[in-house]
């Protein structure tokens, strides 16, 4: 059985492959590959573009949807994670999608379905299907000539399962990786890290990716107002004034903090584009982990 647990989980070639489906799938046209099919989404954790961006591919693939509403399912009346899976599975999905706040959940769920599961994101850990569209984003702009490309990843890089998984990807894809974040957003790493913004590095950037501070992951208060992280932090026109490059998010965008209101409507600003390609790379996803495991 295969599962999608981290972006290490489909190689190079087979990423190249569902970038090739994915982009047919940008027609928005609905399919039958999945008809008949049913999918189950499972999220512990709030969700607006992930669910509604896996609910939208599994209804365009054909398949119906299945969704567990968590705060009425036997969870919240003590039944354990393995049962409530368990339960779901027994029930037949060709695919179960969780999101979790701890990290590994979904892995150790995998040992114990019949069927693929899909990571929606789990605690600090990962999130592959945000990571390939957000490559799947960069390779269609830079038609699909992205290695040495320099890419400027800025925020609370630590606590980000965002970054995590674009990191390792966009490692596998040659992409020149730069971080910048305060200290205390900042994790080990061996890649090029600045703890504030200067010219030089805005001069040498074809894309910028702002992340979210995730303030629900901080075990303590580190800004006494987000106001004083965005002071040094937010990307702004002053910051990026007329450069030719790209900026991504993976939302939601705290507007003012992350990204000021001027720069959301930049024509370089591609955070739409993102949620449209969500879609088509999470329909590519699906069709491959079901199509591959049937029978």
């Amino acid at each position: 059985m295969r599962h999608f647990i981290t972006t290490k989980d489909f190689s190079k070639s087979e990423i190249i492959k569902l970038f090739e489906e994915a982009k047919d799938f940008l027609d928005e046209k609905p399919r039958t590959f999945l008809e008949g099919k049913s999918i189950t989404t499972i999220f512990f954790e709030n969700s607006t573009r992930t669910l509604s961006s896996f609910e939208s591919a599994t209804r365009r693939l054909g398949a119906r949807v299945l969704r567990l509403d968590v705060s009425r399912s036997s969870s919240s009346k003590g039944e354990t994670l393995y049962d409530t899976v368990a339960n779901l599975d027994a029930m037949s999905p060709n695919a179960i999608i969780i999101r979790h706040a701890h990290s590994g959940v979904p892995l150790i769920l995998a040992k114990h379905t019949h069927c693929p599961i899909i990571n929606a994101g789990d605690g600090k850990h990962s999130h592959p299907t945000q990571a390939l569209l957000d490559l799947f984003t960069i390779y269609n702009h830079f038609n699909g000539k992205v290695e040495g490309k320099k890419i400027c990843i800025v925020g609370d890089i630590k606590n980000s399962r965002v970054a995590a998984s674009n990191i390792e990807l966009l490692t596998r894809f040659n992409l020149d990786i730069v971080l910048v974040a305060p200290p205390h957003f900042m994790p080990h790493t061996s890649l090029k890290k600045f703890y504030q913004f200067n010219k030089n590095i805005i001069e040498n950037s074809d894309i910028i990716m702002s992340l979210r501070t995730q303030t629900e992951r901080h075990n303590k208060t580190v800004y006494a107002s987000l106001q004083d992280y965005a002071n040094d932090f937010c990307i702004q026109k002053n910051l990026i004034e007329n450069k030719k490059l790209i900026l991504l998010h993976p939302g939601p965008v705290n507007r003012n903090i992350d990204i000021s209101d001027e720069i959301m409507k930049d024509e370089r600003t591609l955070v739409l584009k993102q949620v449209k390609n969500g879609i088509a790379i999470r329909m590519a996803v699906l069709k491959k982990l079901i199509l591959e495991n049937k029978g």
